[in-house]
């Protein structure tokens, strides 16, 4: 039978999984090759999951 592999660590809901991207600024450089920059998700910064978050309980007052 097969089983099926659990996700390691949730996907980000913001860029669900593609945590960066190429983004043309326009023009060609002496090369001929096209002007780029990276941009990252800035929710996850750039890792492409989720964190976990801890909450803390505090007991009594």
């Amino acid at each position: 039978m097969t089983q099926h592999t659990p996700a390691l660590r949730p996907v980000c809901p913001h860029c669900d999984g593609h945590p960066s991207v190429a983004v043309t600024v326009g023009g060609r450089d002496r090369s001929g090759l096209l002007r780029t920059i990276t941009a990252y998700c800035p929710a996850c910064h750039g890792t492409g999951t989720q964190l976990k978050r801890v909450r803390y309980v505090t007991a009594g007052r």
